[in-house]
């Protein structure tokens, strides 16, 4: 059986049923919304090498948990990842942004939102909503909402998978009426999750899909409307074709694209199982050769993608890779074998007050009305869910099969812990580290106490390089560790441990020590993703200078050069010094001064 993708005509996933829960649609704006409880899948255990498959063991539980603590931690951490560089259309939108959430909701320095502290109150005619990052390019049609309504949405950016853990901990409660996230797919599969949302009405849609360049299109050959994921799966384990892709546990797009190609490759008619994904698992090693760039959030990825011709794809939203790109620039393909959409629930949180929830009713019947949904798909590039409105013209009309999403938690959970720990090429950083004198104290404190909090994120065969520098680098104190899946913790306690050993000391070297560290993972390359994270309190006072550093990294091989940096702002550094970094090596500047260090720390994972 076909479902469509065309929510118009698209049943939701599953059927209706005892424990099940229907979201009224408001009268005339299409069918409810059905709300599906927790799925009931096979429980996924995965070993490590999944070279020739998927094995089960029933002594061991899968180590993902959404954020996948794959170790014991010193300390809970305090601060969410939040990945949120937006599509370029959005940019269009930030100063209409910064009305619609001019009552404090707009995020801060480094795109991460700002920490609650119980100041943001319920106000009559506000809806305080967790939103999730790429609807920031919604803010024109809110504000017109709120001449139409007179109800202001101040929402708050979130990753999608990070807004769940919010939800799930009870933290969203204090500080929202709603959340509005790309899917609710995962969310639905979490009982602690589950419970506190009460009803969701879907907005727009946009599956996700693959953006080709025409050199590659050329090389897959055929019918672009007729290219399944098990001919895209030939192509990259032929050599024809490479991609990026967002990181799964951090941006709904990459969890909705690894769903897909598990789907897609297994074959699978119902919700995946684990035998599903034990079968597809050999293909799936190979089709995640060819993922050569990652990200935290689809924006970024776009971004960079720019950037890097040598990369042949892009798997993203169809509405961003329409945005993103010039016409005539890709070729999105939607296989046609089925995808997985995003249809962005407007949901109520059960804790509303009744004033939220009444407001929320009004706001989501006027965002159904036909020439709202109008001017969504055409701002957004998004498609309509009202019967009887077009979608833009640059969407094709053709309808997709809506691929299967995991039956059950543990499924998932298994799926995203296997790529993340055998089936995605291994990570090698370099962490550049400022131990200069003036970190003596309590910032060097913060620092240790960040590297340890990390410690517990490293992932299988990752590589990792403590690089200290004050004046220069501090060659005595450079270790380099890889962490082994057979033995992870002696990797583990060396990084912690070589943390804990930093002291403080001399001046202030950015730019040669960034040097060093390029020459460092250019003796040992490998098909791995590279980065540098630069963590440093102040300006370069010592060694080579901004201009030596660009012209340092012009004199490098094409493929080093395509190595990140990725600052984090902190302490007295200088803001323009570390954008100046990032923008010269595509990478992106993080921003510790009004938050948590490790929280900065944490959100750079999803580029790695």
């Amino acid at each position: 059986m076909t479902t469509p993708e065309d929510p118009r005509t698209a049943a939701p996933r599953g059927t209706a049923g005892p424990g099940r829960t229907t979201a009224p649609a408001p009268a005339g704006h299409g069918d409810p919304f059905v709300l599906a409880p927790p799925g009931h899948g096979d429980p996924l255990v995965l070993t490590t090498g999944l070279t020739t498959g998927l094995t089960t063991d029933s002594s061991r539980t899968p180590r993902t948990r959404l954020r996948l603590r794959r170790r014991t931690r010193s300390r809970p951490r305090t601060r969410p990842r939040v990945p949120s560089r937006l599509p370029r259309r959005a940019f269009a939108a930030l100063a209409l942004a910064l009305l619609v959430t001019a009552t404090g909701g707009s995020c801060g320095p480094g795109d991460r939102p700002a920490k609650h502290d119980g100041s943001t109150a319920f106000e009559p005619g506000t809806l305080r909503v967790l939103a999730s990052s790429e609807l920031a390019d919604m803010a024109p049609v809110l504000e017109e909402a709120r001449k139409a309504t007179g109800i202001t949405v101040r929402p708050t950016h979130a990753g999608t998978l990070d807004a769940v853990e919010r939800i799930a901990s009870g933290e969203a409660e204090k500080d929202f009426d709603a959340v509005w996230l790309s899917s609710n797919d995962y969310l639905r599969l979490r009982p602690d999750t589950a419970r506190r949302i009460t009803g969701e009405t879907p907005v727009m849609t946009s599956p996700v899909a693959l953006g080709v360049r025409p050199a590659a299109l050329a090389r897959l050959g055929g019918d672009p409307a007729k290219v399944t994921w098990s001919q895209l799966h030939r192509a990259v384990a032929d050599g024809r074709l490479t991609y990026g892709m967002t990181d799964p546990k951090r941006s709904n797009s990459g969890l909705s694209a690894l769903v897909s190609v598990a789907s897609g490759l297994s074959g699978a008619q119902s919700a995946l199982t684990g035998e599903d994904v034990r079968r597809a698992a050999p293909r799936l090693k190979e089709f995640f050769t060819g993922q050569k760039l990652t990200s935290g959030s689809s924006g970024w990825l776009a971004t960079a993608y720019g950037r890097r011709p040598d990369v042949d794809a892009l798997v993203n939203y169809e509405s961003v890779l329409l945005s993103s790109f010039p016409a005539g620039e890709l070729t999105v393909i939607r296989p046609s074998d089925g995808v997985v959409t995003a249809d962005y629930p407007f949901t109520l949180l059960a804790s509303a007050r009744p004033e939220a929830k009444e407001a929320a009713g009004r706001l989501t019947a006027y965002l159904r009305t036909p020439d709202v949904q109008r001017r969504i798909t055409e701002t957004t590039l998004r498609r309509p869910v009202v019967a009887g409105v077009a979608p833009a013209p640059a969407l094709a009309r053709d309808q997709r099969r809506e691929l299967p999403f995991p039956g059950s938690r543990s499924v998932a959970d298994g799926l995203l812990d296997a790529y993340d720990n055998t089936l995605r090429r291994p990570s090698r950083t370099v962490y550049v580290l400022d131990t200069s004198g003036s970190m003596r104290g309590e910032r060097l404190d913060r620092l240790k106490a960040a590297l340890t909090e990390l410690t517990g994120d490293f992932r299988d065969r990752e590589e990792v390089t403590l690089m200290p520098f004050g004046s220069s680098v501090k060659r005595a104190e450079v270790r380099t560790h890889t962490v082994d899946p057979a033995a992870p913790k002696a990797a583990l306690d060396a990084i912690g441990a070589g943390a804990a050993g930093l002291s403080a000391s001399g001046g202030t070297a950015v730019y040669s020590s960034l040097q060093e560290a390029y020459r460092s993972l250019g003796r040992s390359p490998g098909d791995a993703f590279t980065s540098v994270v630069l963590m440093t309190d102040g300006e370069n006072t010592d060694g080579d200078t901004a201009d030596g550093f660009a012209a340092f990294h012009r004199s490098l091989p094409a493929d080093q050069r395509r190595t990140p940096v990725f600052p984090i702002l902190f302490g007295d550094s200088d803001r323009a010094e570390l954008e100046g970094i990032a923008e010269l090596t595509g990478g992106k500047l993080f921003d510790a001064t009004g938050g948590s260090l490790e929280g900065a720390f944490e959100e750079i994972r999803g580029y790695q």
